[in-house]
């Protein structure tokens, strides 16, 4: 990691957070007082600061959030896989999973620890989750009933989410790794939400395809995150700033902690940088 360069009254010209465990609270809200500091992130220095979103969630998990907020600005969605234009409300990148390469990687995960409860993301602004027996759904977030396996395929898909009934979070996602990492990538991205990807996609490389198109830098860059799926973006941007309720993964890569998504740790942080 580098240290950005000064810009006007706020050190860096890029802020990318993530959101679930980060930039939301636990009831998806966020905190006028992070509202304001973000604000005035982005409105320090000559040109101010850029603001993306870099999420797990595919377009249509996440643009209801972005709309509530009157977000216009650019984001990072499904690992990576997607760049969203969220004032125009238009998809401007997506990269889909291979659909053969995951049906091998399915395989192999299940031969080494058995059944797997399974959902999927499907392509496009408007993809349906795909969800199959036994998997459970994290909040109230809509989904489509998966009754046949061989459903999956049908689609262009952006994931595979894979849960198991026994093993926990960390221990599927090694499993995974192990068993499958030369077909897809493997990501754990919060508590019952072990993802399938494209070979070798990051959050990383869609907020590179992003900065870019705002002419910015990793250098440029301070990141936000709490789980090991953030840990490709801290690696890329300049400084990398882990929740306190953040994966201990995250955190021993992290550049520093600071408070909990439910205690303003995005606004302590920017607070601090704007003084």
């Amino acid at each position: 990691m580098t240290t950005a360069a000064p810009s006007g009254g706020f050190p860096h010209r890029l802020i990318a957070t993530d959101l679930d465990g980060t930039l939301l609270r636990s009831d998806e809200s966020i905190s006028s007082r992070t509202r304001d500091a973000l604000a005035a992130a982005t409105a320090a220095g000559a040109a101010g600061a850029a603001h993306i979103v870099v999420t797990g969630r595919a377009v249509p998990w996440t643009r209801h959030i972005l709309d509530d907020l009157g977000y216009e600005g650019l984001a990072v969605c499904g690992q990576g896989a997607q760049v969203y234009d969220a004032g125009e409300h238009r998809l401007l990148t997506s990269v889909t999973l291979d659909r053969q390469l995951a049906g091998v990687a399915l395989a192999k995960i299940e031969a080494e620890v058995g059944p797997l409860f399974l959902a999927a993301s499907r392509d496009g602004l408007d993809g349906e989750v795909l969800v199959g027996d036994g998997y459970a759904v994290t909040g109230t977030l809509p989904s489509t009933p998966l009754s046949d396996v061989s459903e999956l395929w049908a689609a262009p898909l952006n994931k595979i989410y894979i849960q198991h009934p026994t093993l926990t979070d960390d221990q599927l996602a090694e499993a995974a790794q192990l068993a499958a990492g030369g077909f897809v990538s493997v990501a754990m991205a919060g508590e019952g939400i072990v993802e399938l990807l494209p070979l070798g996609l990051t959050k990383a490389t869609g907020l590179s395809l992003a900065a870019r198109r705002l002419g910015l830098k990793a250098a440029d860059t301070i990141a936000f995150g709490d789980m090991p799926n953030d840990i490709a973006m801290f690696a890329w941007a300049a400084h990398g700033v882990a929740m306190a309720n953040a994966h201990e993964e995250l955190k021993a890569v992290a550049d520093e902690v600071t408070s909990s998504n439910e205690e303003d740790g995005i606004a302590v942080v920017l607070e601090r940088l704007l003084a």
